[in-house]
């Protein structure tokens, strides 16, 4: 049933990918706002209607559901609003894809369904909307026609898009649990990922590596209520999902920021999909780094939370801003921010204002994981060194993992994951190398590289036990640590192994005249070659 189900939902996104291409929009800059309030669309409207059948005898009966929810009165549909779950949105018979169906003969049809989602999204913005740092509600929806830019074909536009939404129902999912909906997520914005048009590039995790992050910080047992979880740089909000499934998503409230309008309305759909509507309070657009939203009670400190994750750019040029982030908040980058090199603007290494921002995020007993590149597991100098030096000292950092190269979608930066825990009682370090895991795959022209299941539970095992395992792992005290020069990279921690090979005096001997033999014709390889270099040189000399 899963597979068929998944299979009727790629189907979908691929058929509103293939209408946007057929009407000039394949790859076009606003496609991914057409795929994803569309697929949003269908999925509400779904939703609301197997809400109120469990609310009501009369619709749950109706051949459709959509007809005798339209034949209510005013009166009945308010009751029938006032006992739903503010999760859900509140939907009138007008914005229903029926409705939406019955109306496409009209020439305008266009401005119908632009109406339709202004509507939907003015009627639901106070439980529907994200918001800016600067307190704007961002709504659920907005116009999609005006795209088109040849305006005589708006109204078939519109009509192609209701077309792939009346003969499939999402009804069958909503039992469905966090990991189909992570997989659907995952195709339905795969296209919409590049590194390339944007100042901040939005990188998508991996599934398995936010698994192996929200698995490790949180436990697959642990009995948690009212937990606060945070992204500094939350993107389409995967390690968040992930963290709020391991905890429980009824037991968790979501707190993010990214800069990315395009990030914030992949976040928002993601929350929606994953039955966490109550947090998109939360969900905020804006420059975490110059104007973090987030704030204790009293408006002057961070919030902190009981688990931060981020997955935040690694280098880029912030040297518009860097010199007001310094400015304002000297105390919070206890390590300084990074200076603006006099050639390489884009090389500025942001990640590290990530990882500083990420330690004052977390509360005194906080848990926390970033995604850093590997080199700076053995970084010496500038702000990475002091960042690494002040975790190490600070007993902070309690495990790094080095993953694959080539298993994120659009960097071939090897990347490695640092765990911190504020309560600082770790008495060692675990440090992995997984770099030698996972299997190549595939995707489009690129060669990626993404681990297996059983790799997954090898990592979180030897993680959890500490255990030692040779050439994958190591437990080190911090004195150790820092014995290496602050290096959190399990390779240099590895013993080094000596082969030893027992031999009669024939066999040494034997040994020894092979080695001559191969040793004396390198040097006659040489000799030739240099002879013939000589001479072609002075028949150059001669002409």
């Amino acid at each position: 049933m899963d597979l068929q189900i998944k299979e009727k939902t790629i189907s979908l996104i691929d058929s509103l990918k293939s209408t946007c291409q057929t009407y000039g929009m394949g790859n076009d800059g606003n496609e991914y706002k057409i795929i994803t309030q569309v697929f949003l669309y269908k999925y509400l409207n779904d939703k609301f209607g197997y809400e109120i059948k469990k609310l009501d005898e009369r619709i749950a009966k109706a051949e459709k559901w959509e007809i005798a929810y339209s034949e209510l009165s005013e009166d009945e549909r308010e009751d029938l609003f006032d006992t739903m779950n503010p999760d859900i949105p509140r939907l009138n018979p007008e914005h229903l894809i029926s409705h939406l169906w019955n109306q496409q003969a009209k020439g305008d049809f266009d401005l119908i369904f632009d109406q339709t989602m202004i509507d939907i999204a003015d009627k639901n913005i106070d439980i529907f909307s994200t918001q800016t740092t600067q307190n704007t509600k961002i709504p659920l929806f907005e116009r999609l026609t005006q795209y088109v830019t040849d305006e005589a074909q708006r109204a078939p536009f519109a009509r192609a898009l209701v077309d792939k939404l009346v003969n499939f129902s999402f009804e069958e999912t909503f039992s469905e649990h966090y990991d189909f909906f992570a997989a659907i997520f995952e195709y339905l914005i795969k296209d919409y990922n590049t590194a390339g048009g944007g100042k901040y590039a939005e990188y998508y995790t991996p599934h398995a590596i936010a698994t192996i992050m929200a698995r490790l910080l949180v436990g697959d047992d642990a009995d948690l209520h009212n937990i606060e979880c945070y992204d500094p740089s939350a993107g389409t909000g995967t390690l968040l999902m992930a963290l709020g499934h391991q905890i429980g998503e009824d037991r968790c409230t979501i707190f993010a920021q990214d800069i990315s309008q395009r990030s914030n309305k992949m976040l928002k759909l993601n929350l929606i999909l994953n039955g966490l509507v109550s947090s998109l309070d939360h969900a905020i657009q804006g420059d975490t780094l110059l104007a973090p939203y987030h704030k204790s009670d009293d408006g002057q400190a961070l919030r902190q939370f009981d688990f931060v994750v981020s997955n935040p750019p690694f280098k880029m040029d912030f040297s518009d801003t860097r010199d007001d982030i310094e400015k304002k908040y000297s105390a919070r980058f206890w390590a300084g921010v990074p200076k603006v090199p006099a050639k390489k603007k884009e090389s500025m290494a942001i990640y590290t204002c990530f990882i500083q921002h990420v330690v004052n995020s977390l509360k005194k007993t906080g848990k926390g994981a970033i995604v850093v590149p590997t080199g700076f597991l053995t970084a010496k100098s500038s702000v990475e060194g002091a960042v690494l030096k002040k975790l190490v000292e600070d007993h902070i950092v309690y495990g790094a993992v080095s993953m694959p190269s080539n298993v994120f979608a659009n960097t071939g930066t090897n990347v490695s994951v640092l765990f911190f825990d504020n309560s600082r009682t770790a008495d060692k370090v675990v440090l992995i190398d997984a770099s030698k895991l996972g299997e190549e795959y595939k995707d489009g022209n690129l060669q990626k590289r993404r681990l297996r299941p059983e790799e997954i539970e090898k990592i979180i095992t030897t993680f959890r036990n500490k255990e030692a395992v040779d050439d994958f792992s190591v437990a080190v005290t911090y004195d150790e640590i820092i014995a290496k020069k602050y290096s959190l990279a399990a390779g240099q921690y590895f013993d080094v192994k000596i082969e030893y090979v027992e031999l009669t005096q024939e066999e040494f001997e034997a040994k020894m005249s092979a080695f001559k033999t191969e040793l004396q014709s390198f040097f006659d390889e040489g000799n030739a070659l240099q002879a013939e270099i000589m001479k072609q040189l002075g028949k150059v000399k001669y002409e």
